[in-house]
């Protein structure tokens, strides 16, 4: 699976999917605490580094590595 995200979006994502699970985890009450587990998500794809709705929509913020060009025929 190609990495898709870039080094700043991930910390981002991981920050945003940690804070939700906290945040939703210890302000719902009872039952509705599984709603936290969204912040599973961001979560994932910043930990991963692939996230399917910007390989659907062409979206990459990686950088490209001088090592990856393209052959050129």
């Amino acid at each position: 699976m190609p990495v898709n995200e870039g080094k700043a979006d991930r910390i981002i994502r991981v920050i945003i999917g940690l804070l939700i699970i906290l945040v939703l985890g210890i302000a719902l009450p009872g039952t509705e605490k599984w709603w936290a587990l969204v912040g599973l998500i961001p979560l994932i794809t910043g930990i991963i580094g692939f996230c399917g709705l910007y390989a659907m929509f062409g979206i990459n913020t990686c950088p490209l590595k001088t090592g990856n060009k393209p052959s050129q025929r």
